[in-house]
């Protein structure tokens, strides 16, 4: 495990939070067949791999049912576990191979409307301190740029090109894309990198990073959380956000707006168009709506 772990890391490159999930996925994994007898992954049968898919989804005493979406996961890792052990000759078969994670149901990724996001924007720097300008330059690249919330604290100043517009983010497995940015989003930049990011800066040892905490650091991203929060409750916003809602929202709008879905992937950082085409269940929802309210006949 440790092996094929090391394998994602150093030679796929895969991002540090899949691979903590994959860890805890296979120790999970490990001890279910160490509990069923198994000493090595010589030893495990095809169906062994569907009883631990079955006691993902059932739970037992000590763990909770997975959902679909989680369920998958584990199961991914597995099989890449299974594949890595083939390739390396540790087994001479891929009894995982068969195996199918559940298909996740598709949901609508969650969006809030362009007024919400204006009243949520605002609220976030609405006092004017150092960190007020932080907080709302935050969540201005978030919307503005369609960030993941790890890629908007990653970012360091040198990340920034104001003059031209653009930033350069840094997606899972380490895949740079250049992003476009509008004019709120680097004014709001500006006043924090002039009013702001100097005195955040000097209470710590220097650091390139863009978003600096109260003690000179780098912000973490349970730290954005923390922002988005008190922004959208003094927005008097009372739907659950997260900083993924941003990130919907953006690409909920551009599509809204006309944008064509493989522009939006570039934008998003999608490998594959498929992952972007959810969104289009958003935008033809909306269609319905609008259809609705304007047709003569829409409720024959």
């Amino acid at each position: 495990m440790r092996a094929y772990l090391d394998h994602l890391a150093v030679e796929r490159g895969v991002a540090a939070n899949t691979l903590s999930s994959y860890r805890r996925d296979l120790r999970r994994y490990l001890a279910h067949l160490a509990a069923t007898g198994r000493s090595g992954l010589a030893e495990v049968a095809e169906s062994d791999v569907a009883a631990f898919l079955r006691a993902l989804r059932e739970g037992d005493d000590t763990h909770p049912p997975l959902g679909a979406s989680s369920a998958a996961r584990a199961v991914v890792a597995v099989r890449g576990l299974h594949r890595f052990a083939l390739r390396e000759r540790i087994v001479a078969q891929d009894v995982a191979r068969t195996v199918r994670p559940p298909a996740p149901p598709r949901r609508l990724p969650k969006a809030i409307g362009v007024d919400q996001v204006e009243a949520l924007l605002a609220a976030a720097g609405a006092d004017g301190s150092p960190r007020a300008l932080r907080n709302r330059a935050l969540l201005e690249v978030l919307y503005a740029c369609g960030a993941r919330i790890s890629e908007a604290v990653g970012l360091d100043v040198d990340d920034l090109d104001l003059e031209g517009g653009t930033v350069r983010l840094f997606g899972k497995g380490s895949k740079e894309r250049m992003v476009p940015m509008g004019r709120y989003a680097r004014e709001a930049l500006d006043a924090y990198l002039v009013r702001a990011r100097p005195e955040l800066l000097a209470a710590g040892r220097g650091t390139p990073a863009l978003f600096l905490n109260a003690r000179g650091g780098r912000l973490t991203r349970q730290s954005a959380w923390v922002v988005l929060r008190a922004a959208a409750e003094r927005a008097g916003i009372d739907v659950q956000l997260s900083p993924h809602t941003l990130r919907h929202s953006f690409a909920t709008h551009l599509l809204d707006g006309g944008a064509d879905v493989r522009v939006v992937q570039e934008l998003l950082g999608h490998a594959s168009v498929t992952t972007t085409q959810v969104y289009t269940l958003v935008t033809v929802d909306r269609l319905r709506e609008v259809y609705a309210s304007s047709h003569p006949r829409a409720l024959a």
